[in-house]
């Protein structure tokens, strides 16, 4: 009841009175006036006036279950919402819930992570109130060589979400990797279960600096928040819907085609390494090119100094920019 009693306030966007709310919500005044406390108690700004009602102030980045919920605008990506105040890891605690059987598009939020994972084993810092750090649990029906596409098309969507809630245009970093000014802002990790010829379950990662205000001098010169670059405080709950719906969208495409063939171009829009030199660590040895794009399969394309086009997988290499980070 909580998510409905906020999205009601929500959408009143004045005073709405607790008479209104109980035959809104078919319960009693008294549960309503209830319902008002705990959410005053989890940091909403919620006024009373006598004759008039009750008013939701919308300047606190309130991050629960009902809240989340409350924000939703997809038809069914994010639906089923588990939140935690703290975790160890939101993709550890999402494939725990897919091996107990939770549909697809289950998402996974927390307040706190513990012990974040980033691509190939490193530690993601997430610290509380400053960041969205969240995990889906994925059911695509596709054989495993499909699953990379899933990581490409994951940051399409979040960068989309992030300029549909705030106007903020960042870039991909083929293949896992959100930036703005050249910093970056967003991490994602996909992880695979799969059989022989069918994937079980995707889990995906997503890391977002939101609210962070400052970062540890050895990080601060490769990577920044939506803050520091916007200089605004972003909710977080009204953002994780945004990226659901989009989410939602990217993901329906990719099942109709089973390859990134609808949304290339526009996945290229996007790519910080579109037309510069990139640097790859492949295990044969680096080398260094010119990015072309990306294949219907969510390949890099890298034209070499021969000439010669090489195709990219994101599971065996690191592509950086030769001058830095991108």
């Amino acid at each position: 009841m909580k998510a409905e009693v906020i999205r009601l306030l929500r959408e009143k966007g004045s005073y709405l009175s607790g008479q209104e709310l109980s035959q809104q919500l078919h319960v009693s005044r008294t549960a309503v006036w209830k319902v008002i406390n705990q959410l005053r108690e989890e940091g909403y700004a919620i006024e009373a006036v006598r004759n008039r009602g009750y008013y939701l102030v919308e300047s606190a980045d309130v991050l629960t279950e009902a809240e989340i919920k409350s924000c939703m605008k997809s038809q069914w990506m994010g639906r089923e919402v588990e939140f935690l105040q703290e975790t160890d890891s939101t993709n550890t605690e999402a494939r725990r819930l897919a091996e107990k059987g939770a549909k697809d598009g289950t998402l996974v939020v927390a307040e706190y992570q513990t012990a974040g994972k980033g691509r190939r084993g490193r530690s993601w810092t997430s610290p509380s109130g400053t960041g969205i750090w969240m995990s889906l649990v994925l059911r695509p029906g596709l054989e495993p060589a499909c699953a990379p596409m899933i990581t490409l098309l994951t940051g399409l969507a979040v960068s989309a979400g992030i300029e549909d809630y705030c106007g903020l245009k960042s870039q991909i970093k083929w293949p896992n990797d959100l930036t703005l000014e050249g910093k970056k802002i967003c991490g994602i990790l996909t992880e695979m279960s799969a059989d022989m010829e069918m994937i079980r379950y995707v889990v995906v990662g997503i890391g977002i600096n939101v609210n962070i205000e400052a970062f540890p001098e050895e990080i601060a010169y490769k990577a920044t928040s939506l803050y520091l670059e916007s200089g605004k405080k972003i909710k977080r709950s009204g953002m994780i819907a945004c990226i659901m719906k989009r989410m939602e969208e990217y993901y329906e495409r990719f099942l109709d085609t089973a390859d990134l063939s609808c949304m290339r171009k526009e996945y290229e829009d996007r790519l910080v390494n579109m037309g510069r030199k990139v640097l790859v660590l492949a295990p044969k040895g680096e080398y260094q090119g010119v990015c072309l794009g990306i294949n219907d399969d969510g390949e890099l394309l890298v034209e070499r100094e021969d000439g010669t086009v090489s195709r990219v997988m994101s599971g065996e290499v690191s592509v950086r920019g030769v001058y830095g980070y991108v």
